[in-house]
């Protein structure tokens, strides 16, 4: 009985062929499917140089900040409410905390607040800071309607920590707060100088020093310490609402809410840090601490309920100005 010699045909049907195909299979699948999601990567944090880029270019946007689908997971069960201080815009105020605020695994949303039609779609906080607390309590509860969260978490710089105190003591918002982080906020007021020299300062729309100028301005003429919206708000009493954290923090070198000391919180689960008690060399200012490295290291830590006491690395400290 004479066997058959295979056939060059049937030779590729062995082994070896068989292993080929799988292994072109399994590679067209690879090229077929789905590269990683841009949103797995780290998104990039910007600078003092990105600041200025998005003021002009994208004062209503930045990366990392409002995705509405963004669902929260256990570990950071509060989405992050992000509010920007007078003149500025949260395209410009949060290129760095956004980011690094969603690389960590929060929802992050911001909004722009007091715009006029002076504002040009860029400049914030003009508007009547009341009217703005009632856009914050809205956006609030669109956030919490879009997460099915309960509370979100705030952080605002300068004026971005005083709309949501007057929204927290005066409709009822602190309700809806877990933790609050306010950055030089406003909230007892300050000097009408340091507000117009920040307005000098950025160049923006011929601000001047006259009162009588200024008066145009209601969102800034309110954060004065003297103001009927200033004393209104601590009518009841110079003690935050009970129910959220609170952590402010402060820089000695703020030439815009003056004294400095007057931004610190009083009430239970407040912590109020000076930037040089925990980092002496630190001489970011006002506005400096956008982009200050221990500001976001106290906020983050502050944000995943970290212990008491935190005492961030000094390094990457923010601009002395302002």
């Amino acid at each position: 009985m004479s066997v058959t010699e295979p056939s060059p045909r049937s030779r590729r049907t062995g082994p070896a062929a068989v292993a080929a195909v799988c292994a072109a299979a399994v590679l067209a699948l690879v090229a077929a499917a789905p590269a990683p999601a841009d949103e797995a990567r780290p998104l990039r944090e910007g600078g003092v140089a990105q600041a200025l880029v998005n003021y002009v270019s994208s004062p209503g946007a930045v990366p990392g900040a409002n995705d509405w689908s963004c669902r929260p997971g256990a570990d950071h069960p509060d989405p992050v409410v992000l509010l920007p201080g007078t003149f500025f815009n949260f395209g410009s105020n949060f290129v760095k905390t956004a980011p690094r605020l969603k690389n960590a695994g929060y929802c992050v949303y911001a909004m722009n607040y007091g715009f006029t039609a002076l504002s040009l779609g860029r400049v914030g906080g003009l508007g009547p800071n009341r009217e703005s607390a009632a856009r914050l309590d809205a956006f609030v509860d669109k956030v919490r309607a879009a997460t099915g969260s309960p509370k979100v978490d705030i952080v605002g710089h300068s004026l971005g920590g005083n709309v949501p105190m007057w929204w927290m003591k005066k409709m009822g918002g602190a309700k809806k707060v877990d933790t609050y982080v306010g950055w030089a906020p406003s909230s007892h007021g300050t000097d009408l100088d340091g507000i117009v020299g920040l307005g000098e300062q950025l160049g923006l729309m011929g601000f001047v020093t006259r009162l009588s100028d200024v008066g145009r301005f209601p969102g800034v003429v309110e954060q004065t310490r003297t103001s009927d919206y200033t004393r209104e708000m601590w009518a009841d009493g110079d003690s935050v609402p009970e129910g959220p954290h609170y952590t402010v923090v402060m820089t000695k070198y703020d030439a815009v809410v003056t004294p400095y000391a007057t931004q610190a919180l009083r009430g239970t689960h407040v912590d109020n840090v000076v930037l040089q008690d925990v980092c002496p060399a630190d001489r970011a200012g006002h506005m400096g601490l956008f982009d200050d490295g221990p500001t976001l290291q106290i906020t983050m830590n502050a944000l995943a309920d970290g212990a008491p006491g935190f005492r961030p690395d000094c390094r990457d400290f923010g601009v002395q100005l302002l």
